[in-house]
């Protein structure tokens, strides 16, 4: 399934592939880290989970980072909202990482070769260009293209071309959905990072020594186990957003939102 799409992806396309995003890797981590699950244009419910982040974050001391675990758009009825909030500076004194998903991904290939009969709009993008105001859509190409141009920032454009697909703190490896085993973390492919479904292992042990914090394939509560954590609950269908807060002397402790 996974391939197929991706070579759906590169069929017909009239613009090289883009080339494999940046991998974020640091020899430490902060105190505390805030790693929030899929939001598919939930942002009504993303604002109020930021609320119960910030307000948790607030009464602990050290350092900071919120981690976007990606798939930020489609589906849900505010995709341009969500862009809005992460691209603007978060209000709390936290280090906010966004990372790429692959509904980001497919929406840029729709981008730049835009067509009435694109995969992505069976994929949630409807729901997205319904956000931008965008209802009816022009069979002409070109057409399509300059609508898009009119309607949907450019900031946003580039926020969705500048989302790295990894980052990397020892002992956890934050991807939007899942790691190869057997490849090293500098090595894993973005078709993986974004489009991999977890297997679970026998051992259950993580992969390169870390444990993957991971969303994209959606369960009905958080999921805390030796090799991963999954925070999507399916937030467009739930109407449930989560989050995992890992601190240093802690153990991990969710933190939800409906």
């Amino acid at each position: 399934m996974i391939r197929g799409i991706l070579d759906f992806l590169r069929s017909g396309v009239d613009t090289p592939a883009p080339a494999q995003r940046q991998k974020l890797f640091f020899e430490g981590g902060p105190d505390h880290i805030y790693a929030v699950g899929d939001v598919h244009g939930c942002d009504d419910i993303l604002g109020r989970l930021e609320d119960l982040i910030f307000e948790d974050s607030r009464r602990l001391d050290g350092t900071k980072w919120l981690i976007m675990l990606g798939d930020y758009v489609d589906r849900g009825p505010k995709s341009a909202s969500v862009l809005d909030r992460l691209t603007t500076k978060p209000r709390a004194d936290i280090k906010r990482f966004c990372l790429a998903g692959n509904h980001e991904e497919v929406m840029l290939d729709f981008l730049r070769n835009p067509s009435s009969d694109h995969r992505w709009l069976d994929f949630g993008g409807l729901e997205t260009l319904y956000s931008y105001g965008l209802h009816k859509l022009p069979t002409n190409r070109q057409a399509l293209k300059n609508l898009l141009q009119s309607r949907i920032p450019d900031e946003h454009i580039a926020f969705l071309e500048s989302l790295p697909s990894m980052l990397s703190i020892p002992g956890f490896c934050f991807v939007h959905a899942g790691l190869r085993d057997g490849v090293a973390l500098a090595e894993q492919s973005d078709a993986d990072l974004l489009w991999l479904r977890p297997v679970a292992t026998a051992k259950g042990v993580a992969t390169n020594g870390v444990i993957a914090i991971h969303g994209h394939t959606p369960v009905a509560n958080v999921e805390i186990g030796p090799a991963r954590i999954n925070v999507d609950t399916g937030a467009y269908i739930s109407g449930k957003l989560s989050a995992v807060r890992l601190s240093r002397r802690n153990a991990p402790e969710i933190i939800q939102c409906s």
